[in-house]
C-alpha cells in the first residue's frame, strides 16, 4: 500500500513554498470549515490539568441527544476528532465488500481498505454514504442505508438539520457520524461523534480508550451545541454567502456543479489555471484528482471578498 498522502484540501505551507508569500499572507478557501468560528470562551484551570470526569462527558453526550435529536435508542460516543472514528470503524466487521459511492472523501476507501475490505458495489456487507456528500452535495434518503453496516457521514449536515438521517441511528448496524470541524469552524479542537447502534458504539469506544477528549474540547462543544441561537444565525448567514458566491463565479464564467453552503463546486473548465491564478494572488482553493474541471472553494470571510473578487477580475 502506498505512503503517499491522500488527496485533501488545506495545505498552505506547500502553496506557500510554490507561490511565496507566508502563511498568514493566505485565504484558504480549499476547506468547507466556517471561516467565521463559534467563539471560543473562557476555561478552568481544571480544563487544562484534571483529567475529563464522568460529569463533564454527559454535559456534552446531553447537548448533542438534544441538538441533533438523537433517537432515545441511539448511543453517541464523543471523539477526537471524526477521522479517529472513521479509522476504527472498518473494524466493527469482518472485511468483505464495502460500497462507498464516488466521489466523495477519499479517507473513508482507505480506511476501510487498510483493514483489508474490497471496494464493490455487489451485495456490500458494509456501505458509506457521505451526507450531504462532499464535494458535490448529494443527500441521500432512508433507503439507501440498506447494508448491515451502514456508515452515514453528517459531517457537513449541519446546515441543513432537516435533511439529517438521525432517526435512522437506532437502526441495527447504523452509525452516523458528526464533525465538529465544519459547521463550527474549529477543527483544530479536534471533536467529533459516532451517533448509532449501541453496540457498535461499545465498541468504538472499547477502540478509542478513556479520556479520548481533552478538557477544553468537552467545554467548548457543550458550550456551542447548546447554543440553538448562534446556529440559526450561521445557518442564515451561509446560505447567504454561498449565494454571493455562486453569482460571483457565474459573473466569471464559471457553472454551479453543486455543492453545500460551507462549500461550493464549480466547473471551470480548466481548474488547474484558474487555481494558478488565484494562488498568485495568495488564495488557495481545491481541485481533484478525477476531474480536471472542477473547482471547490470555501466560504471567504467577511473580510476576504474584496481581496477574493480582486483576484477573480485579475489578468
Amino acid at each position: 500500500m502506498s505512503n503517499a498522502p491522500r488527496d485533501h484540501g488545506g495545505g498552505l505551507d506547500g502553496a506557500a513554498m510554490l507561490y511565496g508569500g507566508a502563511r498568514n499572507d493566505w485565504i484558504d478557501l480549499s476547506t468547507g470549515i466556517n471561516p467565521v468560528p463559534y467563539p471560543i470562551g473562557e476555561f478552568t484551570q481544571n480544563d487544562w490539568t484534571a483529567l475529563p470526569d464522568a460529569a463533564a462527558f454527559n454535559a456534552l453526550t446531553q447537548a448533542a441527544r438534544s441538538f441533533w435529536n438523537v433517537p432515545d435508542g441511539a448511543a453517541i460516543l464523543p471523539a477526537p476528532g471524526a477521522s479517529a472514528l472513521i479509522a476504527r470503524i472498518p473494524a466493527l466487521a469482518t472485511a468483505a465488500r464495502v460500497d462507498i459511492p464516488k466521489p466523495t472523501y477519499n479517507e473513508h476507501a482507505a480506511a476501510f481498505q487498510a483493514q483489508g475490505w474490497t471496494l464493490s458495489q455487489d451485495n456490500p456487507s458494509a456501505r458509506v454514504l457521505v451526507h450531504p456528500n462532499n464535494p458535490d452535495g448529494r443527500f441521500w434518503s432512508d433507503s439507501d442505508a440498506s447494508a448491515p453496516l451502514t456508515v452515514l457521514d453528517e459531517s457537513f449536515c449541519d446546515i441543513a438539520p432537516d435533511a439529517s438521517l438521525i432517526h435512522l441511528a437506532e437502526r441495527d448496524g447504523v452509525i452516523v457520524l458528526k464533525s465538529f470541524g465544519k459547521f463550527w469552524g474549529l477543527a483544530g479542537l479536534r471533536l467529533g461523534f459516532a451517533i448509532g447502534d449501541p453496540t457498535l458504539i461499545a465498541r468504538l469506544n472499547d477502540f478509542i480508550g478513556p479520556w479520548a477528549i481533552s478538557g477544553p474540547a468537552l467545554r467548548t462543544g457543550a458550550l456551542a451545541l447548546n447554543d440553538h441561537t448562534w446556529a440559526d444565525q450561521t445557518r442564515a448567514r451561509l446560505g447567504a454567502d454561498a449565494a454571493r458566491l455562486d453569482v460571483l463565479m457565474r459573473t466569471h464564467g464559471a457553472d454551479v456543479v453543486g455543492g453545500t453552503s460551507l462549500f461550493r463546486l464549480y466547473d471551470v473548465g480548466d481548474a488547474a489555471a484558474w487555481r494558478a491564478k488565484l494562488a498568485r494572488a495568495h488564495i488557495w482553493s481545491r481541485v481533484f484528482p478525477y476531474s480536471d474541471k472542477w473547482l471547490r472553494l470555501g466560504l471567504p470571510a467577511p473580510d476576504q471578498w474584496a481581496r477574493f473578487s480582486a483576484a477573480l477580475s485579475a489578468k
